[in-house]
């Protein structure tokens, strides 16, 4: 890690999670001299305890259930045994497995300047991080975002356990009580189920509340089915921590009642780390939201960007390194790139998958009346569905009338997986008869996208006028 005591550079990064590196990895491979500041962990939240840790407790929690659910193969089927510390030794070691890819030495050989420390503007064109000074032409603030604690009488942060502290669990929590039915709450929710705990989620809405209704409906069934507790539009009271456990106050509907457990998530919101970076000095705008910018993702100096979580947007991993190329293009070419959300992609990683890209149904009702169309295919019409019996789901596809694509939405096995073509589809403006009209292989669960696909045609295919067009062609003479 460089040890100088004043450095200038073409390009500053401030924050090494995936926005940061991936702008810094860019830049320094075209020739630019790049510094990459970071005060805590290289990977940032989505390597140590977001993403990763999350994605991989999920796989365990997966491979426990695959115990209980063996018998509908003719296989019998047993209750696991499960030793919480040993998974947690396996979330530590996927950890420590893509580690090296984001380490300090990785970027160092690729000429990066690494420091270590806090950063902190001086004015628009430098910075100081411990005893160094730093200057560049430009800078990219990607600090990322934090969990935050909801106002509610009587939490205490050192107690409650947020993203940043669940993975560090050796012990089962006999009861995990889970404030935010998000999709961190959710994935936890039944992460941790299937791991033995009992869990209840609680909302002060409803869950998965930016997903469409009814496909968010498959995967709430699935986690009660699997004995998840999910208690909606209850307004939290108090908390009251003691040496055995937690108690939750709340009331809903008028009537009080006190829920009791073992330890206590919160997964209720985050904020963007824009504190004690001297961005004042620096002439930057910033709000509770974040770092102001415009489509460029330039902040209120030209010359400084923001990028991931910081700069107040969509917050996910994949919107991060999308930034980053925005930036890239931005600063190293000189190509006006913006940023463009309609076709944005996200998933829930319970089981089954929730996925969307594009619009809901409902937001585009809202946006274009009654303009659109949509069409769905179940899972259990789908052939490989049967086999691998993961027949609860299905896909919705959002169109205009002209069959314009500009939402998808699934539930079900490998939905994440199946809303790559959509978001490719919408992005690129295509038509939904391209997706009719592809050869999908067979028995896969893509084939769910060509049938949703081919459903918009039905009506018309087989309508009347199609049948009086097929009887008078069969007249003609060969």
């Amino acid at each position: 890690m460089n040890r100088k005591k004043n450095i200038h550079v073409d390009l500053c990064v401030i924050g090494g999670g995936a926005a940061g590196l991936s702008v810094a990895a860019g830049a320094a491979q075209m020739g630019f001299d790049v510094a990459l500041v970071e005060k805590n962990k290289m990977g940032g939240d989505c390597l140590n305890t977001g993403c990763i840790p999350s994605k991989s407790l999920l796989a365990a929690a997966k491979a426990a259930q695959t115990f209980r659910k063996a018998e509908i193969f003719g296989i019998k089927s047993a209750e696991p045994e499960i030793d919480f510390a040993a998974v947690n030794d396996y979330v530590r070691h996927v950890i420590k497995t893509i580690e090296p890819h984001d380490s300090p030495e990785r970027f160092e050989a690729m000429g990066v300047k690494v420091v270590r420390g806090a950063a902190c503007f001086t004015g628009p064109h430098c910075l100081r991080a411990n005893d160094m000074k730093i200057t560049a032409h430009y800078f990219v603030i990607a600090t990322g975002s934090r969990a935050v604690l909801p106002p509610i009488s009587g939490l205490d942060a050192k107690k409650a356990l947020t993203n940043e502290t669940i993975f560090n669990l050796r012990e089962k929590p006999d009861h995990l009580i889970i404030i935010g039915g998000g999709p961190i709450g959710m994935e936890m929710a039944q992460a941790h189920r299937r791991l033995g705990c009992a869990v209840t989620v609680l909302d002060i809405a409803t869950v998965m509340p930016k997903d469409d209704p009814e496909l968010a409906a498959i995967v709430r069934g699935a986690l009660e089915g699997e004995g998840v507790r999910i208690i909606e539009k209850t307004n939290i009271r108090r908390i009251e921590h003691g040496e055995d456990g937690v108690a939750v106050r709340m009331e809903k509907e008028g009537k009080e009642s006190i829920l009791r457990g073992t330890r206590l998530l919160v997964a209720a919101g985050r904020a963007p780390n824009v504190e004690d970076m001297g961005l004042e000095k620096a002439g930057v705008q910033y709000d509770k939201k974040g770092i102001k910018t415009d489509a460029r993702l330039r902040t209120s100096q030209k010359h400084i960007y923001a990028a991931g979580d910081v700069a107040g947007g969509p917050q996910f991993t994949h919107i991060a390194g999308y930034h980053a190329g925005i930036i890239i293009k931005n600063i190293l070419f000189k190509i006006p790139a913006k940023t463009d959300y309609a076709a944005l992609p996200w998933v829930t990683y319970t089981d089954p998958e929730l996925a969307q890209a594009g619009l809901t149904e409902a937001a585009a009702k809202e946006k274009y009346g009654d303009r659109i169309k949509s069409v769905s295919w179940k899972f259990k019409e789908n052939d490989r569905a049967q086999t691998e019996r993961l027949t609860e789901g299905m896909i919705k596809v959002v169109t205009m009338k002209n069959g314009r694509i500009i939402g998808a939405s699934a539930a079900g096995p490998g939905a994440g997986e199946l809303i790559g073509l959509w978001t490719l589809a919408i992005s690129q403006k295509m038509k939904i008869g391209a997706v009719a009209g592809m050869i999908a292989p067979y028995p896969t669960f893509g084939e769910i996208s060509k049938r949703a696909a081919g459903a918009f045609f039905t009506p018309s295919l087989f309508g009347d006028k199609t049948r009086k067009i097929v009887g008078f062609l069969h007249k003609l003479p060969l």
